[in-house]
Parts: C-alpha cells; structure tokens; sequence
C-alpha cells in the first residue's frame, strides 16, 4: 500500500500508517515532481483543508482508493467525481469538538469583559480601568443553537460559569437534553430570551442566513452572539447594521461567509471580535483527526471496513443495483416525515425512530436503508450522509428500533415504513418503489394514499365534504402552479374512527417564481374546509 500525505500530520499520524511494514508512506515533504506524479500509483490520499482534490487530480491517481480528510468540511474534496471513480471520502467529526467549545467560551468571557480592548489599551500605555467595567456570565441566558457534539460541549462547560441554558435542535432527544441542563425550546424562543447567542449547526438549506435582520430584531437589546460554526449562518451587513444600531451589543466571529477575510464592516468596529477561523486549531485538535483519520483509512484498506464517509457505502455492483432504488425512496421518506413534522411545529423533537422494513426489504442491507431513512431526517438541520447518519442519531440520544417481516400478504412486495416520536407525538408514513425505478407514498398516518414521492408536494388535510377538490384546483390556478398529480385518501374505517377529515396529496411543477408557492399555502389557508396545509421539496 502507499500513502500519501499531501499537507502536514503530526508524528503520531505518520505511525498509525508506519506501523504498517509493508506499507510506503510519503510525507509532505518528500513529495519530489508534485502530487499529480506521486499519486499515480497511490491507494490512500490524506488532506487538510489546503489541497485542493479536483476531478483533475484524480484522473492522475487511477489506483487510488480512500481520501482522508483530517477535519470536518471536505469543501476542498469533489467528492461526485470521487464517488464516480469509486473513492471513499472519510472526514472526522466530532474530532475537534473541544476545541471549538473551548473557544467558544473564551469568546463569550472576552465580550463580557471586553479583554481584547483592555489588552490593546494597556499596550498603548493607557489606564482605562473605569471604561472597562464588564459584566458577569452567572445568571445570564446562554440559547444555542444546535446540540451535536461541539454544542453540547459548550452546554456543559457554559454551566459551570452558572448560565442558564436554553437550546434548540430537532434533532436531540429530550433526555439528553435534560441530563446536560438544556432545556429545549423552539428556535424562535431561543433568539428571543438569549443574553448570549452561540451556533453549531451546518450549513443546509434551512440554516443558511438564519441571523437576519428579522431574526436580530427579535432578539433582546444587548444581546451578543458567537460564531465558530459556518460563515454562511449569519447575514453579515444585517449583523453589522444592528451592531451599529447598538440593539446588538457585542459579536465574536471565527467564521465568515468569504475566507480568508479581506474587507468588511467589522473591522471598524470595537464591539466585535474576530479571529481567523482557528475554532478547531488546537494541538491536541489537530493531533487528534490526524490520528482518528489515519485509523480511519487504515481500517478501511486493511479491513473494507467504512467510517464517516461522505459519499459511498461499500456494495458489490449487484447489491447496489438492487437496493439503489430503496436507498433513494428511504431517504425521501424520511425527508417527508422531516418536513411534515417541522411544518407542524416548531418544537417538534425526534426522540426515537421506528423503522420496519417487509417483504424482499427484510433480507436486504437493512443498515443501508436505515441510515438513508436518517439521513432523509436529520438532513434538514445539519450536514450528515447516508454513512454517519446512525452515529450522529446515537450522539443526539435518538433511539432506533428496527423490525424486519419478511412475510407479505398482498400489496406491494417491498414495503418501508417509518414512524417519528417526539414531544407526546407521533407521525408515520409507508412506501414502496414501482417499476423498479419509481418512488411511491403508499399511507401517512391512519390514510392510505397512493401518490409520487418526488417533488414539489402540497399535503393538506380537509373536511370530508363536497367542492374541496374544485376549490384547491381553482387555487393553484389562481396562482399559476400546474398540477401534475391529484391523489385523496380518507381514513379506513375499519382502523379507526371517522374523523370526517380526507387528506389531499398534490404534486406540482415547480413554478418559475417559487413566490408562487408561499403565497397559494396562505390561499389555501383561508379555505374554511382546509385544515392542515404543508409543503414538501423532496428530491
């Protein structure tokens, strides 16, 4: 085997590998005629976050089967074209999650105490004892924002200064929560009643831009908000107007939307600290991924065992021919009862996960379904993949019951179903995938509703009365949105009580201004026999 290590490890990284005597390994500075050249006969690649792994350089490394990334984000990974040429993508999450707490806090103290400028002033020769008088951490309301790992770090070191904490995460289970001294509430309430502010979520879709200018003005004048997550949460020109504005009183920043940071509001500003991204550059940090990765790609070449990859599962060609299209269909259910439940309610939380798979799913690779299913979950909340989405479920205190039936009594052959509990609440939904390709609803709760599991989908529960139909379809039209599939269900009465309620499923083409959408749920809405409306983007 050989293995390059294109970026600078510690010494205890280069002997996971050197361990290893038939094994070559070269170091970053034994790289003679460039990466391109010295890959051309490589099994394993390890990066940090310098090297830049593009569909160009793999084509110069055909034999190369692993990349490493020492880290969490694999922004400087292509990971599609490693996926394509069958390279597992590993990273390290969690490695760092010290690190990054133990900066956080110190942040949080050099705004309350205003340490940077003491320091600044005291080497100007200045005594500005009176002008500096801070404020103390104890008793002061610390919300944050995302409970993985690096959160709940946090939560338990911000305890110990004798803050109450308040925090929000999908995501966690509530015991969890409790046992660290979190008490869980919905995002909105925790911008709201936070004296202090800090985030630890990825990046998705639904966290992108989360401190905006709506979200600063529901905040407490004089609140102060940590970063050491993603630039990309924050609206930067809204953080600095209320900054200006004084309505927020302090910031401290490891992140930004464009690094390294060139020109920017902040840099005027005394009421906001910024530091270089450094969150997760500890010694003990940096020693720490490059061992976990080194132990990482070794298991994998070794043994074919995968952990925390990014990209691909390892399957034989016929076993991902078969269950390919299972995979897809799981993570679209999930995906669904994720937004459903979030549309629901803002203080929903996952606390366990009932998974059954029937018929020809039961003999299957179940881990592959059930980590797709999660994934389809959590993914709206933070970046996991169909590999790590089991471990990060473990981490948040999610517990998952799987049940497998291989005897099937009509219907469909295969048969996925998936039940989220949280809060007193439950939601499930079943699905199948026709003509080997296609993604079929089968049911949503107590309703056997047929219909695509693709798309654009409007959900809506409605009177069982006469003219709904007609009414949603004049709607939709009003706004533009074409109907591309109009599928009804209503309880069966010999599973439950009736209830006088139909459910609707709609699948729409997706129209050009997506406006639309927003604006025909609030129609919707005002229909006195619709009850329940909800929209949900799958793939």
């Amino acid at each position: 085997m050989k293995i390059v290590l294109a970026e600078k490890v510690s010494p205890a990284t280069v002997a996971v590998f050197a361990s290893e005597p038939d094994w070559k390994v070269v170091p970053h500075d034994k790289i003679a005629n460039g990466l391109a050249a010295e890959l051309a006969d490589a099994d394993a690649l390890v990066v940090r976050s310098a090297v830049q792994v593009d569909a160009k350089l793999l084509e110069a490394a055909p034999k190369l089967r692993v990349i490493g990334r020492a880290g969490v984000g694999v922004d400087n990974i292509d990971a599609e074209a490693s996926t394509r040429r069958g390279i597992v993508v590993m990273n390290t999450p969690g490695a760092n999650a010290v690190a990054v707490a133990e900066l956080t806090l110190a942040l949080m103290v050099d705004l309350a105490r205003m340490v940077p400028r003491a320091n600044t002033t005291m080497h100007e020769g200045k005594w500005e004892k009176k002008s500096l008088q801070g404020m103390e951490l104890r008793g002061k309301t610390l919300g944050i924002v995302g409970l993985g790992r690096v959160g709940m770090e946090v939560a338990r070191r911000a305890r110990a200064f004798g803050m109450e904490l308040v925090g929000h995460d999908p995501y966690v289970a509530a015991a969890i929560a409790r046992e660290n001294n979190v008490r869980l509430a919905p995002v909105d309430e925790v911008l709201r009643v936070a004296d202090y502010l800090t985030l630890h979520v990825g990046l998705t879709p639904q966290t992108e831009g989360l401190i905006n200018a709506k979200s600063l003005a529901t905040m407490k004048k004089g609140v102060r908000i940590v970063n050491c997550a993603r630039g990309e949460l924050i609206d930067e020109g809204a953080l600095a107007e209320a900054l200006r504005s004084g309505h927020v009183a302090g910031a401290a920043l490891d992140v930004f939307q464009k690094e390294p940071l060139k020109d920017s509001a902040f840099f005027a500003m005394d009421n906001v600290i910024l530091t270089p991204h450094i969150a997760g550059s500890t010694n003990e940090a940096q020693e720490a991924v490059g061992v976990q990765i080194a132990e990482q790609v070794k298991a994998y070449l070794k043994l074919g065992v995968v952990q925390n990859a990014v990209n691909v599962a390892s399957l034989t060609h016929e076993e991902y021919t078969e269950i390919a299209p299972y995979i897809g269909m799981a993570e679209s259910l999930g995906s669904l009862l994720a937004q459903i439940a979030a549309g629901q309610s803002q203080s929903h939380s996952v606390e366990s996960i009932d998974v059954v798979y029937n018929g020809r799913l039961a003999s299957m690779r179940t881990e592959l379904l059930r980590n797709a299913a999660l994934c389809g979950v959590l993914s709206h909340f933070e970046q996991v993949n169909r590999i790590n989405a089991s471990s990060v479920a473990a981490d948040r205190g999610i517990r998952v019951h799987e049940e497998k039936k291989e005897a099937v009594s009509g219907g469909a052959a295969n048969v996925l179903k998936l039940t989220l509990h949280g809060a007193g609440k439950h939601l499930t939904a079943s699905a199948t995938v026709l003509h080997g390709s296609s993604p079929r609803l089968l049911s949503m709760d107590d309703i056997d509703i047929e219909a695509p599991l693709h798309g654009t989908l409007f959900f809506l529960r409605n009177k069982d009365i006469p003219g709904v139909i007609g009414r949603i379809g004049s709607v939709l039209g009003e706004h533009a949105i074409n109907i591309a599939n109009f599928t009804l269900g209503r309880p069966d009465a010999k599973r439950s009580k009736a209830t006088g309620e139909a459910m609707a499923v709609i699948q729409v083409d997706a129209p050009a201004d997506p406006a639309q959408l927003t604006k025909a749920i609030a129609a919707l809405r005002s229909v006195d026999a619709i009850l329940r409306v909800g929209l949900v983007e799958l793939k």
